[in-house]
Formats: structure tokens, C-alpha cells, sequence
């Protein structure tokens, strides 16, 4: 893309180097947890799935206009670095939410592969539980999506837990028995498919009295996770699952009106209901292995609005697995409710 000057040199926009940048980061389909265990470096420099390319690209641009405005004289992306941080600051000055804002950073800091340590990275706005607007309260939305019409879809996604991407693939295949999840674990083995096989395996660990299970394809950074069907809808999703064709969808149109985060976090809270412990009967001196492979102590303390409610730390580690989550405080700021 792009031309070349009469001396030479290349003449490609902003939004053109970016671009081909990114291009270049593209690494769908290879494993991010290996990456991340055994190639750091490649980690680092890697976008994993096609819809974080697609975010990231959108933020991006969004800083390339501002520097075309602001800073006309800057030409290329390597001069661009340094008022990283001022833009940052103009969306915090805006009214921006924490979580936008992390967003852009993210972007940004992928762009430029600027690292947790160093010191010239913008420190974004903590995002806190009370703060959050999605699917809370009433929404304008709303008023275009009959619950009563739509209630054997609503009780699906209570049971399911889904995003919405993987509802709307959603095929009769994609049901799991346990024996079925077992067979698929060993095939996926013997190709050679680990993320796969890694998926199913840490469900039918993590779930051991779950007997029906849903197979999330192709989820949020490209991530497969098996996660159970629960609740007290189990049953007529098992049926309705059954009952679709393996290559048919399950759901031939799912409206854009329907709130499918709300109802995951119905899911989260079920699930954690089904297997927190009282805290009473847990100790905050024992220690267990959380999923970044620190040891913290079994009883989560809550901050922000709710601080000082404690949880169970292991029934939250199995909510962040039955969502496809790696860190327990995104399940916990964004997912439990009422407890």
C-alpha cells in the first residue's frame, strides 16, 4: 500500500502503517496460553483473534485522527508514540468509561509494544463494579423485546451462559454428554489439537458431577471452552440441542434487542451459588492456586462499592473457567449479582 517519493522514501499515511502493522501481529489460530507460557516474545507481538484485531484497529484509528488534527506535522507512526499518553488523557477528560479507555490503552500498547514495567505507560482509570451501565436498569432497548415472546430463549442463555457470537453459531453438534466431551478429549489428542483438547479437558475436570455441557467455539480471543448447562431450564435445552440437527443452527434469528449479557451473569451467579462453600467454614490464612499460578488466600475480599463482602475464591475460579474468563476479577466486577 501506499507510494513512493521521487527520493526514495515511502509516502504511506498514518492509518496505512498501522495497517500493514497490524497485518503483521495477526496470529489467528495459534494458541495464545502457549504463547504466553512458552514464547513471551511472540506473545507480546500477537493478536490472537480477529475481532480483537477489528477493536483494536477501531481505537487505533481514533488516535490517528487526533494526531492528524492535533499534531498535522507528525508522519509517521514512530513519532505518534510519544503523545500516546496526552490522547489517553483527552478520552479520560471526555467522560469515557474505565473500560473504554483500558481498551484504547490496550490498543495502543499493543501497537507499540510498550510493557507492563515501563515507566512512560498510561495508568487508565480502575474499573469499578458500580460504575458499570451494561445491562443494568432499565434500557431503552427494552421496550423493543417481549420477555414473554422470547422466554424459552432467555431461559436457553440462563443455562448456557453464551456471548452472543457463539449463541447465533450455536449447532445441534455443539452438546456435549460427558462420554461424547471424553471421546472428542481423546481424538483432539491423538490430531495434535491441543487447544481443543486443553478446553475439554479442563471442563470435564473442573465440572465433575455436570452431565450435559456446551461447547463454546470459537468465543472471545478465538478461545474453545466446554462449559456445563445448569439450572432449572437444563432440561429443555438438552431437549431443544437434541432436537436440532447436528449442521442446523439452534437459533435462526436471536434479536439484537435481547439483553445475552444480562442473562450470562444469571448463569455466573447460579454457578456460584451451586458451588460456593460458606464462608464461615473457609480460612483466610489457606492458600490455593489461582489461575495465574499465584497462591492467594481462599476468601476473595470485594472493593468499591461492595467492599469488604467476601467470597468464596474457588467457586469464583470456576465461574471465570464456565465463562471462558482468566481473571476472577473481571468475574466478579462484571458477572455476580445479588449475593
Amino acid at each position: 500500500m501506499g507510494h513512493k517519493k521521487k527520493d526514495g522514501k515511502n509516502n504511506r499515511t498514518l492509518h496505512q502503517q498501522a495497517y500493514d502493522k497490524l497485518q503483521k501481529m495477526q496470529a489467528f489460530g495459534d494458541s495464545k496460553r502457549l504463547d504466553k507460557l512458552e514464547n513471551p516474545e511472540d506473545f507480546a507481538r500477537k493478536i490472537y483473534s480477529f475481532s480483537t484485531y477489528q477493536t483494536y484497529f477501531k481505537h487505533i484509528k481514533y488516535f490517528i485522527k487526533w494526531i492528524q488534527k492535533e499534531h498535522p506535522e507528525v508522519k509517521t507512526l514512530k513519532k505518534a508514540e510519544k503523545f500516546v499518553p496526552e490522547w489517553l488523557q483527552t478520552r479520560v477528560d471526555k467522560g469515557l468509561s474505565a473500560w473504554t479507555i483500558q481498551t484504547e490503552e490496550a490498543a495502543l500498547n499493543k501497537l507499540y509494544q510498550i510493557k507492563l514495567d515501563d515507566e512512560k505507560r498510561f495508568q487508565p482509570p480502575r474499573r469499578l463494579k458500580e460504575n458499570i451501565t451494561r445491562s443494568r436498569g432499565v434500557k431503552k432497548r427494552d421496550a423493543h423485546f417481549s420477555e414473554k415472546a422470547n422466554e424459552k430463549l432467555i431461559n436457553f442463555c440462563k443455562a448456557c451462559g453464551f456471548r452472543r457470537s457463539v449463541l447465533e453459531r450455536l449447532t445441534g453438534s455443539d452438546l456435549y454428554d460427558r462420554a461424547k466431551a471424553e471421546t472428542a478429549f481423546a481424538e483432539a489428542q491423538e490430531a495434535g489439537n491441543e487447544a481443543l483438547a486443553e478446553a475439554l479437558l479442563v471442563g470435564l475436570k473442573t465440572f465433575l458431577e455436570q452431565d450435559y455441557f456446551i461447547l463454546h467455539r470459537r468465543d472471545k480471543g478465538g478461545k474453545t471452552r466446554l462449559s456445563p448447562i445448569v439450572g432449572p431450564h437444563k432440561d429443555a435445552v438438552v431437549r431443544r440441542m437434541k432436537a436440532t440437527p447436528p449442521s442446523e443452527k439452534v437459533w435462526q434469528y436471536v434479536s439484537t434487542n435481547c439483553d445475552i449479557h444480562g442473562y450470562r451473569s444469571e448463569y455466573a451467579t447460579f454457578i456460584y451459588k451451586q458451588y460456593a462453600r460458606p464462608i464461615e467454614q473457609l480460612d483466610y490464612r489457606k492458600k490455593i492456586r489461582c489461575s495465574d499460578g499465584k497462591y492467594r488466600s481462599e476468601i476473595y475480599i470485594c472493593r468499591g462499592s461492595e467492599r469488604r463482602k467476601r467470597l468464596d475464591r474457588r467457586a469464583v475460579g470456576i465461574i471465570s473457567i464456565a465463562l471462558g474468563h482468566s481473571r476472577e476479577d473481571t468475574a466478579i466486577t462484571n458477572y455476580i449479582r445479588n449475593l
